[in-house]
């Protein structure tokens, strides 16, 4: 390899991929600093690749729903991986569906503006992995599904600004890396549940590789279109509110044998959220190399939450010096001071919804941990259990993987490092999967 830097790093494990390497890269997809932290941790201890991708909804020149902005978000997730020890040549920044899905309901016109001034944002920012998502209709486009024409036409559009901002970064900066595709799954999972999702069909896949390479050569994109590295395809794997539709190997088995000659690409796979470990591995070894993760972190992180706030409540409830968090219940006032972000994915009763709200798979309540009324109480949790030695048969009562790791000495008795260990335990999954945990 001739260039050490992050995008080469990932171009080769493309590469290694194709030759039918067990080798593949998992995407963080999340803007929770603690799922960043543990994602960074996971890195240093495998001496691999580490790719965080913010979404367009979290993370936008509004601010998202997290307040930051591409340069905020690129500034901490560095500095994180500086104070992890994580070298930049082994760091990539990644955008995921930018488009206009955050601002879909306004006209095209309008909601393609912002996706280009997103798009922008985020190459001056760093970021180095392109998702380029305008799969969804805006307000005044006709029909919910639009023609793969059009989205191919959009996307190469925001290709365009993507490099004309690149050129204005410093010379050498390490060449951006793209992803496309028309069949991109409803970011953060399925809002009804049903059946298994449909995999791509090999005519599909071929008509949005004829529609893509047609539209970055109108837009003089040759270039751009020899550094698409994943093309987003659906290998029939997805959850909901209450399920998991896992990995079939032989469903999609047409589609592994069909990977693109040129250029040199791998699939990349969205919502492959609790999956299991066995179904990563066979989803890496056919082609869909680049995984995408995101609900299932912050998912064992409220896991870790909820756990930690009834150790508090068995310790401390009799303490009346001691003021007891109340997280869940803050929780459950702002979800439903602000229903905008779960009330389309959650039916039901309210007793269904309400045990939604805690407890679905599509983890809807990611959402809110930036609260600040809720980060007081996560906050007072953490200094409350912090202060007390909490007994081990306490913790094996409610955190039974930490209490194991525990007592092998591979973390330590304290909130934050049970926090950690138990969103690392879904990451070593996937490290496994992509062959860095060696």
């Amino acid at each position: 390899m001739q260039s050490d830097h992050a995008s080469a790093h990932l171009q080769e494990l493309i590469r290694r991929n194709r030759a039918n390497e067990k080798r593949g890269v998992y995407s963080i997809c999340s803007a929770h600093p603690d799922v960043i932290h543990a994602g960074l941790k996971q890195g240093v201890a495998d001496r691999s690749l580490v790719l965080i991708e913010s979404t367009s909804s979290q993370v936008n020149q509004f601010g998202g729903y997290t307040g930051q902005t591409p340069e905020q978000f690129a500034r901490q997730v560095r500095a994180g991986a500086q104070q992890a020890g994580v070298p930049q040549k082994l760091l990539v920044l990644g955008g995921d569906h930018l488009g206009p899905y955050p601002w879909r309901n306004q006209p095209a016109e309008a909601a393609l503006k912002h996706a280009r001034d997103l798009v922008r944002a985020c190459v001056l920012a760093g970021y180095g992995k392109i998702h380029l998502d305008t799969s969804m209709a805006c307000a005044d486009d006709s029909g919910p599904a639009l023609t793969e024409e059009i989205i191919a036409a959009r996307a190469a559009a925001l290709c365009r600004v993507a490099e004309d901002a690149y050129a204005e970064l410093p010379a050498g900066s390490p060449p951006l890396l793209y992803v496309v595709g028309t069949e991109v799954p409803t970011p953060g999972g399925e809002t009804h549940e049903g059946q298994a999702p449909a995999v791509t069909t090999v005519e599909q896949l071929q008509c949005t590789m004829d529609s893509f390479q047609t539209a970055f050569q109108r837009e003089t994109l040759n270039s751009a279109w020899e550094r698409v590295i994943g093309l987003v395809v659906q290998p029939g794997v997805e959850f909901g509110e209450n399920v998991i539709f896992e990995y079939d190997r032989n469903k999609a088995r047409r589609l592994a044998d069909s990977l693109p000659k040129t250029p040199c690409m791998v699939y990349e796979a969205h919502s492959t959220d609790y999956q299991p470990a066995a179904a990563l591995s066979r989803m890496v070894e056919d082609h869909f190399a680049i995984l995408k993760v995101g609900p299932a972190l912050t998912f064992v992180y409220r896991e870790t939450i909820f756990a930690l706030s009834a150790i508090e409540k068995e310790l401390l409830a009799a303490d009346r010096n001691v003021q007891l968090s109340q997280v869940r219940e803050a929780l459950e006032a702002t979800m439903l001071r602000d229903p905008s972000h779960w009330q389309s994915y959650y039916h039901g009763r309210e007793d269904e919804q309400k045990f939604a709200r805690a407890f679905s798979y599509s983890d809807r309540i990611r959402y809110y941990w930036p609260d600040r009324a809720v980060q007081q109480e996560v906050t007072r949790l953490l200094e409350n259990l912090s202060a007390v030695t909490v007994p081990l048969s306490v913790i094996s009562q409610y955190l039974p993987r930490e209490y194991e790791a525990i007592r092998v000495g591979t973390t330590e008795p304290k909130p934050k490092s049970t926090i950690e260990h138990h969103i690392r335990a879904v990451l070593r999954d996937y490290a496994a999967a992509c062959g860095a945990i060696r």
